[in-house]
């Protein structure tokens, strides 16, 4: 077992403390450019490994996760079909963000969730919408067409120029993490207007508390490379 570390010892420079909230400190864990080339184990040690106590609670971004799991596509790698094409004219664009209302996005979709299945989502979604209900479509259509970014919208080079898929397994993301450095761990998809959800966890995780201690999005939408939060209960 990892032995607790010393609490009063020096923070590493790549590490920010920011406003605490709910009872927890908030520690943003400020990384070099991750790819596909690296694992996020490899990622959370580099960065916070010297860092982490036993306890903490580790909030990694599912768009770091996505990337680590080569699940950030080009625009140009990207065969949109004649289905991409039709449909993402029907999506509403939402405030958080592009989503699926491009051609690119839309495909990455249909790769995810197929064909039919996003089919069956518009047609409901577009039904539902008629009487003032929205959201179907992403219950229908499922997480992993949910979760996927739009080209264009994060700031960072070159993954401005790629549609980033969901990230795979998300609770073995959190689970393995967890193993690894003896805390608890969550993979969670935050916005800057109110979206904080926990898309997988290692079992001991208070998703509903997480998710309001995330609410304020401390890790950012910016260049701020910040993917990584760790909690650490406050000490009194």
């Amino acid at each position: 077992m990892k032995p607790h570390l010393n609490p009063h010892r020096k923070m590493m420079n790549n590490i920010i403390k920011t406003t605490p909230k709910l009872g927890y400190d908030r520690y943003l864990i400020k990384t070099d450019l991750v790819t596909e080339k690296n694992t996020v184990e490899e990622v959370v040690s580099k960065y916070g490994g010297s860092f982490i106590e036993n306890g903490d609670i580790l909030v990694l971004a599912e768009s770091v996760v996505a990337i680590s799991q080569g699940r950030a596509i080009p625009v140009d790698k990207i065969k949109i079909s004649v289905l991409a094409k039709i449909l993402w004219r029907f999506v509403t664009r939402n405030p958080s963000g592009i989503g699926l209302r491009s051609p690119t996005s839309m495909q990455c979709a249909i790769d995810e969730s197929g064909g039919l299945r996003i089919v069956i989502a518009a047609i409901f979604g577009g039904i539902t919408k008629l009487f003032g209900k929205s959201g179907i479509f992403y219950r229908i259509a499922g997480m992993q067409a949910a979760t996927i970014d739009a080209a264009f919208t994060s700031p960072v080079e070159p993954y401005d120029k790629c549609v980033i898929k969901g990230p795979k397994n998300p609770n073995k993301v959190a689970s393995d993490i967890a193993a690894r450095f003896n805390i608890q761990a969550a993979v969670m998809d935050i916005n800057d207007i109110g979206g904080s959800w926990v898309l997988g966890a290692s079992n001991d995780v208070d998703r509903e508390l997480l998710s309001r201690i995330m609410l304020d999005n401390p890790m950012g939408q910016g260049k701020q490379m910040t993917p990584l939060c760790l909690l650490r209960k406050k000490r009194t």
